[in-house]
């Protein structure tokens, strides 16, 4: 018998013929994409050259100092930098379980005929003014919020009042159990301007995660009822799985709108610069806010300082999306159904 050398087998290159509209496609897709990045490295670059000479003149000091004094050159942005953060996790410690709640109710409860009025609804809160919601806050939310009837009674005393052993609910010279105790203590505090700022993000997360949660595959559904899932049951072991990337990416752009918001924080806080960690206490403030309250009367290196401090608010922000972005490509979330 003769044998035969065979050729080893070697993969097959496949070519595709793309269409000049999928040229076009690609064309625009990638220049949009470079126009983004570049945009953004834009931004960047003029706040830092903006920001120079501020940076040069207060040094390490600016990320340290708890002034700003830009006269004096003792100025930096500590105080409102830890307000900021404050103040976005009191925002996303209250919306993410409303907007989980709303987009799960429209998704997976609501009837037909209500569903598409509570979709817009919802995008209708997210097209309100921040100040309007400023506006609600300071003269509607927190009147009532602190005082019932003509005691002060609320929501901020009863957890000053059980909570107060942790350091992130004391309030300074306050006394909760006192019934004469007086409640200017609690006013304009980190956590009243926090529910503000949480009314503002809330609708965002909603419409995110509503739209995730409604393309979820059809195939798993019906197979976790068919292996006998309840209703919840189906939600717990299908639709959040496959939700989990669009509920971070959501919540990452809910942070980024409450890091950034400023006409809500300024109408309910009066900027303080020593850091303020009790966010049941009247005081605080964020860069956002600091921006806006104080350019008008800025002097050249006041003006150089207040872009040092809005550096410091892109870069947070930068990193939150990054950090967003990494987590999203670990999840499951967008994964096709195997049914």
């Amino acid at each position: 018998m003769s044998t035969v050398d065979e050729a080893p087998d070697r993969p097959r290159s496949v070519r595709t013929r793309l269409l000049p509209s999928d040229h076009a496609f690609r064309v625009i897709a990638r220049a949009a994409g470079t126009a983004v990045l570049v945009i953004m490295l834009l931004v960047g670059l003029f706040l830092t050259l903006q920001a120079l000479p501020a940076i040069r003149r207060a040094g390490w000091g600016f990320l340290t100092k708890q002034d700003w004094d830009t006269e004096g050159n003792n100025f930096g942005v500590a105080g409102v930098l830890v307000g900021t953060i404050l103040i976005a996790m009191v925002a996303i410690v209250i919306a993410l379980p409303l907007a989980i709640g709303t987009a799960l109710y429209i998704a997976e409860y609501a009837p037909r005929r209500l569903a598409p009025l509570l979709v817009n609804l919802v995008d209708l809160m997210a097209a309100v003014p921040s100040v309007v919601y400023g506006i609600w806050g300071f003269f509607l939310l927190q009147p009532h919020l602190l005082v019932r009837g003509n005691q002060a009674e609320g929501l901020p005393r009863w957890l000053t009042t059980y909570f107060g052993w942790i350091p992130l609910f004391t309030v300074d010279d306050y006394n909760p159990r006192d019934p004469e105790a007086s409640a200017s203590r609690l006013t304009s505090s980190t956590f009243i301007a926090g529910i503000v700022v949480a009314m503002m993000v809330t609708p965002i997360i909603a419409s995110v995660m509503r739209e995730v949660f409604a393309q979820a595959p059809s195939g798993e559904r019906e197979g976790a009822y068919a292996l006998g899932a309840t209703k919840w049951g189906m939600i717990r072991f299908v639709v959040l799985p496959f939700g989990r990337g669009g509920m971070i990416g959501a919540t990452m752009l809910g942070l980024g709108r409450a890091l950034g918001e400023t006409i809500g924080v300024v109408l309910i806080i009066s900027i303080g610069f020593v850091i303020q960690p009790h966010i049941l206490q009247n005081g605080g403030g964020s860069i956002s806010a600091l921006i806006a309250s104080r350019y008008s009367e800025a002097t050249d290196l006041g003006i150089a300082a207040l872009m040092g401090a809005g550096l410091v608010l892109f870069a947070m922000t930068l990193v939150v999306n990054l950090l967003a972005g990494v987590i999203i490509s670990r999840s499951r979330s967008g994964a096709a159904s195997e049914a």
